[in-house]
């Protein structure tokens, strides 16, 4: 089923009535969410939906997550990773639990009063982070948040035990998120609106440039909205040589609903089942 900016595959011997076995994986960006159903027991991707260009993401997402039948049964792990711009990444040594009050100082205003705590597999701080708080209402009151986890999340986890300099770009119609690891270590991150390849190819510089990145010496992995040969992919093959698709790693998943959609599409929702 296919309407404006949205796709929804679904494997036609999945069964809605089932329950107990089952993970949904939710994706939110600055203009698009996602979600990823997952039969554990089988090990087979049976639902995914993804809604592009949204200009309310909280109020489209709502709407998916009331009306959808596939979103009605009970699933054993519920994970959402959520764009936030209140995140920030605090070297463990440097980190004080008792003082979670401090670090939110820095955090805007207008988001929830809920502060989260992650900590990834092979990473050396901690993130703290709260949400815009219509989807922290709507994960709580929909699935309680099993486990969520702010949008460095997916990218972290496909870039755990890598070895050497790593840029991963995840890109939607109109953002990208931009990840620099070396050896698998968080360097540095952002989120960037992007209209255009020309303005994806301002922000690629400035990175370039302001983090001195070896580019001869840098692996890039990309995923999202973007083809190669298209305009953001020629800008990148400027810059970089080393050029590929990130995978979501779990090779073993049967995506047979995928096979008729490019595979870097839906990388970095799947990635989720990554996350601890």
């Amino acid at each position: 089923m296919n309407s404006k900016n949205s796709i929804l595959l679904v494997d036609p011997d999945f069964d809605v009535d089932t329950s107990g076995n089952f993970d949904l994986l939710i994706k939110v960006t600055p203009d698009n969410f996602s979600y990823a159903i997952v039969d554990e027991l089988n090990n087979r991707l049976v639902a995914l939906y993804d809604q592009q260009e949204s200009v309310d993401v909280a109020s489209g997402l709502s709407a998916v997550l009331s009306n959808d039948k596939h979103l009605a049964m009970t699933f054993k792990t519920v994970k959402a990773s959520v764009y936030t711009p209140n995140s920030i990444a605090i070297p463990n040594e440097l980190f004080e639990a008792e003082n979670l009050g401090t670090y939110a100082k820095f955090f805007l205003k207008d988001q929830s009063e809920q502060l989260h705590l992650q900590q990834l597999e092979g990473q050396d701080h901690t993130s703290i982070f709260n949400l815009n708080e219509d989807l922290e209402e709507l994960l709580i009151t929909k699935f309680g948040i099993s486990k969520v986890y702010d949008h460095n999340a997916p990218l972290m986890a496909l870039a755990h035990n890598s070895k050497g300099n790593q840029f991963r770009l995840d890109f939607t119609v109109g953002w990208v998120h931009a990840v620099l690891c070396t050896d698998g270590k968080l360097v540095f991150e952002n989120c960037f609106e992007i209209a255009d390849a020309e303005e994806f190819t301002y922000y690629l510089l400035l990175m370039i440039h302001q983090l001195n990145i070896d580019t001869k010496d840098t692996a890039v992995f990309i995923s999202g909205i973007i083809h190669q040969g298209d305009d953001k992919h020629l800008a990148l093959q400027q810059s970089f040589s080393d050029i590929s698709y990130n995978s979501h790693k779990n090779v073993e998943l049967n995506t047979t609903i995928l096979e008729d959609m490019p595979d870097q599409y839906y990388t970095s929702v799947l990635a989720l089942q990554l996350c601890g």
